[in-house]
């Protein structure tokens, strides 16, 4: 089976064991059968219930959250009437409801001895870990491409300095020498225009009077 076809059957059958627990199933299992003597399907999911009223309430649940949240149906259904051991066939997992003396009675568990037995939590620890996985690959991948076309390239050694350097060279400076070289030209200008003023007046006082 394809990885995410094989990711997809994993999160049917966790969210059939959530089914099981919200309905006080008892003692739910998840078998990963071995490949070699499952046949067609991957996992069994085993839970048991009191009554013949909780096992068709289990199975009912089972059947209406995949539906609901997956769009996926049964392949068949086998002893809901009866209620002793519902059997809910989605081929890639098959669901066993049992009351506890049937699951007694007829032991899948260690009919199944190559099987790999988990509790739920056991269960969704593994998907989420290979879920994780998958999204590193996945992220891991998308930066490789991006590199390869030049998006994420990194700057070529010392080319950041260069740019610097020449940003510098070209960038306008401001220098404040010209300013006391314009105020000692000003001062000088200043006293000779004050001075032919000062030299009339004592020419004036020095002419003789008519």
């Amino acid at each position: 089976m394809a990885t995410d076809a094989l990711q997809q059957t994993r999160l049917l059958v966790q969210a059939a064991a959530a089914a099981c627990e919200d309905k006080k199933g008892e003692d739910t299992r998840i078998l990963e059968l071995d490949p070699i003597d499952s046949g067609l399907s991957d996992f069994f999911l085993v839970t048991s219930a009191t009554n013949n009223r909780q096992s068709t309430a289990i199975a009912d649940e089972i059947e209406m959250r995949l539906k609901r949240e997956f769009g996926v149906f049964p392949n068949s259904v086998e002893g809901r009437r009866q209620g002793e051991w519902i059997l809910l066939d989605y081929v890639d997992f098959v669901a066993h409801v049992f009351l506890a003396e049937r699951r007694a009675f007829y032991d899948i568990e260690r009919l199944r001895k190559s099987a790999r037995p988990l509790s739920p939590a056991e269960f969704d620890a593994e998907l989420k870990a290979a879920l994780a996985e998958k999204t590193r690959a996945v992220r891991g991948k998308s930066a490789a491409k991006r590199v390869v076309s030049g998006k994420d390239s990194a700057p070529a050694p010392g080319s950041t300095a260069k740019k610097s350097a020449a940003a510098a060279k070209s960038a306008p400076v401001k220098s404040n020498a010209a300013k006391p070289a314009a105020n000692k030209r000003s001062a000088p200008a200043k006293a000779a225009a004050r001075k032919p003023a000062a030299s009339k007046k004592r020419t004036s006082r020095a002419a003789p009077k008519p």
